[in-house]
């Protein structure tokens, strides 16, 4: 499958209107068989900001893509170094309400499983397990040549020792990870190879542009396939990658569920938007449940 670099949309005028009505995501929940979708706007209150969201990162900031990473040194350059500073911060951030939520109502048997469009390790950081990272984790790192896998921690490790003393002030982080900073501040940042062939280092992350691996896809459609309801958190859906499972829950007649506080791609397709603050619905939602946790309604 093809991650097109799909950066925006233009939301229709007949858009699904948002609601602080919790009832239908409970009642779903209540039932139990949930597949969690979940976006950048889950964790936004653990400091990562979103792309598209107020203030989002794309309204500055141009993820990269695979194909300028592979075709040239300098990009990649740019990207390591940015993406180490970024690393900082992003390797630090921890799971909020809405995170532990998530993991509540899975330990409670109402999930049938989660999906993360994000990179970033927070649910299992909370407690959820098994979950299908659709777009990979940053805190995994493959080679392209040999492919071998590698921590990243080991490569933070690697990179600080071959750039001593490198501490731009970054403009700002963005959701996958890398901070802004000027061509400047990335000029003579030294980039290291693969120990085991020298050959390129990647995030095993999807960026724009490259493949999601086919056999997690098809995990992905199985799992929609036995879902008794979608709910989608924190996503606008503008990437194909995550709007073609809403799609496909859609035409089966699975009830599709969204919390994003804007209006999204899969409005049309959902049978009620709640538009609240993640932490602050899921924690509601918790609440009607009788589901504590910590962070939660109460301990």
């Amino acid at each position: 499958m093809r991650m097109r670099p799909t950066l925006s949309w233009t939301p229709a005028q007949d858009v699904l209107p948002g609601t602080t009505d919790l009832t239908p995501v409970a009642d779903a929940l209540g039932s139990g068989g949930v597949l969690v979708l979940s976006g950048a706007g889950l964790s936004t209150e653990s400091g990562i900001p979103d792309y598209r969201g107020e203030g989002g990162s794309l309204s500055r900031h141009t993820p990269m893509t695979y194909q300028d990473f592979t075709g040239g040194a300098q990009a990649r350059r740019r990207y390591w170094a940015r993406s180490h500073l970024g690393w900082r911060t992003f390797g630090r951030a921890r799971p909020n309400a809405g995170h532990r939520a998530v993991a509540a109502f899975a330990r409670h048997g109402l999930l049938s499983g989660v999906i993360t469009q994000n990179v970033d390790g927070l649910h299992q950081a909370a407690g959820s397990e098994g979950v299908v990272e659709l777009h990979g984790a940053l805190d995994r790192v493959v080679c392209l040549s040999c492919g071998a896998p590698s921590a990243r921690r080991d490569l933070a490790a690697r990179l600080e020792e071959a750039n001593t003393g490198y501490a731009p002030v970054a403009a700002a982080l963005n959701p996958d990870g890398d901070a802004d900073l000027t061509d400047e501040q990335v000029a003579g940042f030294r980039v290291v190879d693969c120990e085991r062939c020298g050959g390129v280092l990647k995030p095993d992350v999807v960026f724009f542009g490259e493949n999601v691996p086919a056999e997690r896809v098809e995990h992905c459609r199985r799992l929609v396939g036995e879902a008794a309801s979608v709910l989608v958190l924190g996503s606008s859906l503008t990437v194909m990658s995550g709007l073609r499972f809403v799609r496909q829950a859609a035409r089966a007649g699975t009830p599709v569920l969204i919390v994003n506080r804007d209006p999204t791609r899969g409005d049309g397709h959902a049978v009620t938007r709640v538009s609240l603050p993640l932490g602050d619905a899921l924690t509601g939602v918790a609440g009607r449940l009788g589901i504590t946790f910590d962070g939660g309604p109460a301990d």
